[in-house]
């Protein structure tokens, strides 16, 4: 017989075994003690396929090539039939043979014979196109991700790092996952960049810049340095650089280069000062902070000040006040998108404004913003985690679609505004038009668009009518006229008429729909699983309106 059906005789086998013990109401442990469990098996392939089981028991599991531990990390290993694949790269080993050994594995577990190695992701042949996957905002092939980390642009790259457990599809042991971008909407993913330094210490949240001028020493080659910093959960605040437009990377051997209470360090280069910040959350006593550091180099790191009242994930930059380069000042965030406007002298934030509201919904946290965008182009990008939840699926969470930051005057002062970047274009189909024309109680001009994915933009007076409503593959959308609210389920915000007349805009995937209010005043980003083109699109008033304009694109997949 050989190997391979061997291979299979012996899951079989197993499989037949578990489910005999599962019609006789046995649990683990009846079949059989749980022990520590050990298997060799030959790296003669790029992947290790490993079947998971969500809601299993988690189970401890260590590589060991040549009698050293190279990878270990929790994962629920499926005794039986799995409900999907995870996988390791093991290319670095490739010839070598691997001891695979997990914790307290059942003894008539399938879970380790069912470890296979291949040159692709097993059970990857609908990859892309899994019926909960987000069809134009970025999603990881395997796993679990969060907020995202190092967003940063070099040589006509877009890198997008990202939290990432890439184990299973609950929120666990953190790595930096890679993807990048010729044009913030077409992603490749790129293999693991930060792996754990050892068990249990996590590769939490951070971010990258270009060292253009080598400040840091760590120049080998052609290419500028990039350098990022994260968090250790074992050590402190970490550098890393890479010397190959972010392929590898390496390890500042001075880590960690600050030690504090707290996390999420965000770097950026104040030109003024020719000097390094890093901006991180910062915690003393029961206080919440910001705190800011200053270094020459990237490498040593003096304290400078610190600033009350955010939590996670800031982000620090200037934006010019109604696209005037004259006239700039900075913005202060953190996770929550609550933000202040002021002004920062490379050391110390001096707010000029109260704490504002930032993205309105409930789909965004922990956003970033790229870091060394070219001046010819010179938009501020952000992108944020997407919480949106995709049940039975192998892969959990995604990232926002990209926004174009820009800062504006309003009555009540400098206000943030968020915008889909242009590059959205790029994915219009079909489209469809209208022009001015009454909106009427028993009309529905939506009524024979198609698409499940969708880019709309609509120009409304609700003149004497109390609500509009759009209702988009499922959700509600309404503008209350009375109070002047746009309403997105439970989460509602202020959008006054401006000029008697509102705008709103909808870019419409299969587990989101993002909202733009008022040419970007109001962001809300909201989890909802789509009923996809079979539920109708409809736009409603229940008393006089008009409908001053409406562009709908059905938009491709961006896979």
């Amino acid at each position: 017989m050989s190997p391979l059906c061997k291979h299979t005789a012996f899951i079989a086998l197993t499989t037949l075994a578990w489910i005999a013990s599962s019609a006789l109401g046995a649990d683990n442990n009846s079949q059989g003690v749980a022990k520590d469990a050990s298997r060799q098996i030959q790296l003669d392939k790029r992947y290790l396929n490993f079947p998971v089981k969500t809601g299993a028991a988690r189970r401890h599991l260590a590589v060991i090539v040549d009698g050293q531990v190279v990878r270990e990390f929790d994962i629920e290993l499926a005794d039986a039939a799995p409900d999907f694949w995870v996988f390791l790269d093991v290319s670095r080993w490739n010839g070598k043979t691997a001891t695979l050994r997990v914790d307290r594995l059942p003894e008539r577990s399938g879970a380790l014979g069912g470890i296979e190695t291949g040159d692709s992701i097993k059970g990857s042949e609908d990859l892309y196109h899994e019926r909960l996957r987000p069809q134009f905002h970025f999603s990881t092939r395997r796993g679990w991700i969060n907020d995202p980390n190092g967003l940063v642009f070099y040589k006509r790259e877009y890198h997008l790092f990202y939290q990432l457990n890439p184990y299973g599809w609950g929120d666990a042991q953190k790595h930096w996952g890679h993807a990048v971008s010729p044009d913030l909407v077409h992603w490749t993913e790129l293999p693991i960049a930060l792996y754990p330094h050892r068990y249990g210490d996590d590769c939490w949240s951070g971010s990258a810049v270009v060292d253009e001028a080598n400040t840091s020493g760590f120049k080998t080659g052609d290419d500028a340095p990039l350098v990022a910093a994260f968090t250790s959960t074992g050590r402190g605040e970490c550098i890393v650089y890479s010397n190959d437009r972010g392929r590898t990377w390496t390890e500042f051997a001075g880590n960690p280069v600050v030690r504090h209470r707290g996390r999420d360090p965000r770097l950026l280069r104040y030109a003024p000062g020719k000097h390094w910040v890093m901006a991180l959350y910062d915690e003393v006593g029961r206080t919440r902070n910001i705190a800011f550091y200053t270094s020459p180099d990237l490498k040593q790191w003096t304290f400078a000040s610190r600033i009350e009242g955010f939590f996670e994930c800031p982000d620090l930059f200037e934006l010019p006040v109604d696209g005037n380069p004259n006239d700039r000042k900075w913005v202060l965030t953190a996770a929550s998108s609550e933000y202040r406007v002021g002004q920062f002298d490379g050391r110390q934030f001096t707010p000029q404004t109260p704490k504002l509201p930032g993205q309105r919904g409930d789909a965004m946290y922990a956003a970033q913003t790229f870091s060394d965008i070219p001046a010819a182009d010179g938009r501020r990008i952000q992108i944020g985690w997407g919480r949106c939840t995709t049940p039975g699926m192998p892969f959990n969470q995604m990232m926002t679609f990209p926004c174009e930051l820009t800062l504006h005057r309003t009555p009540d002062g400098p206000r943030m505004f968020w915008q889909p970047v242009r590059e959205v274009e790029s994915l219009h189909g079909k489209k469809f038009v209208w022009h001015a024309q009454p909106l009427k109680k028993e009309e529905n001009p939506l009524a024979k668009v198609g698409g499940e994915l969708l880019d709309i933009a609509a120009e409304i007076e609700p003149d004497s009518a109390r609500e509009i409503r759009f209702q988009i593959r499922g959700h509600d959308v309404r503008y209350d006229n009375q109070s002047h609210e746009l309403i997105c389920g439970s989460k509602r915000a202020p959008l006054p008429l401006i000029d008697g007349h509102i705008s709103l805009r909808f870019l419409v995937d299969r587990t989101s729909i993002e909202v733009f209010g008022n040419g970007g005043a109001v962001y809300m980003p909201m989890a909802h699983i789509s009923e996809g083109s079979n539920s109708p699109l409809e736009l409603t008033s229940d008393g006089e309106a008009t409908l001053r304009s409406m562009t709908v694109y059905e938009l491709r997949s961006a896979w």
